[in-house]
């Protein structure tokens, strides 16, 4: 596995995402209420947009999820799975090393 610096821990806003960029792969990660850490696919897969870095995070009963801001479906950060509809986004490994945020490319 190949870990890709991010960005400081620091920079990150609780309940806020950014994109980045690891290779030719757009990943969104999240900061959580609670300081843990996602990182998902960037993609919608239900609109095609590259816009989940932008969405709202939340929950749902107790799993952490982000609500596109397209159609407003929601995925869960862990799994990957969209509740609302029959897609699913990458989910990648995530971890803060020496306070930088890292996340690693399969």
């Amino acid at each position: 596995m190949i870990w890709t610096p991010v960005c400081p821990f620091g920079d990150l806003l609780p309940e806020r995402g950014v994109a980045a960029l690891l290779g030719t792969e757009q990943v969104a990660v999240f900061r959580l209420h609670d300081d843990g850490l996602r990182a998902i696919g960037n993609r919608d897969p239900v609109s095609g947009a590259h816009v989940l870095s932008r969405g709202v995070v939340g929950t749902r009963g107790d799993r952490p999820v982000i609500a596109s801001p397209m159609h407003k479906q929601a995925y869960d950060l862990d799994t990957g799975e969209c509740l609302d509809a029959d897609a699913r986004v990458p989910v990648f490994p995530v971890r803060v090393r020496d306070g930088v945020v890292e996340v690693a490319a399969p």
